[in-house]
């Protein structure tokens, strides 16, 4: 499974088109073959999916009922202004003007990769992000990674 790590600052050239760094190319699949999907993400990003990854995400969505309304809505706003990218010849992906438009994103964006994925965040509103930190971030971590058994990770114990 790909474990995507960093935070690289990035621009937009005035054709929509964004150079992919090196150290986030590394990191790719070999299965995705230099193809990406990229869609709307939840808090005003966009997320940038490896295809291999996209394709596996896809065909879960594609499962729901979509005889029930709110598994029909999801689909909807989950593909929304799905796009396809492939990496040209100098490692650029074009984004679609819609998407920036929708991220708020005309110059400089944050690609913020983890787990699987690959947010894309306009710088602005990322820096806001990450200045909002919650309060107590001990307690977040802790209501979300405690568990609710007690136990302790393998991490925790070494």
């Amino acid at each position: 499974m790909t474990q995507f790590i960093g935070e690289y600052d990035c621009k937009v050239d005035p054709k929509g088109r964004v150079m992919i760094p090196a150290g986030l190319k590394k990191q790719l699949p070999q299965e995705a073959l230099d193809k990406f999907v990229i869609n709307r993400g939840f808090e005003k990003c966009l997320v940038l999916y490896p295809y291999n990854v996209w394709q596996k995400i896809s065909a879960e969505v594609n499962k729901l009922n979509l005889y029930n309304q709110k598994n029909r809505n999801f689909a909807r706003y989950f593909f929304r202004g799905a796009t396809e990218l492939t990496l040209d010849a100098n490692g650029r992906v074009l984004f679609p003007k819609s998407l920036l438009e929708y991220a708020g994103i005309s110059t400089d964006l944050v690609l913020f990769p983890y787990s699987d994925r690959i947010e894309v965040w306009s710088k602005e509103a990322y820096d806001d992000l990450l200045n909002e930190e919650p309060e107590d971030f001990a307690l977040l971590a802790e209501e979300v990674m405690g568990g609710a058994t007690g136990e302790r990770s393998e991490h925790e114990l070494s």
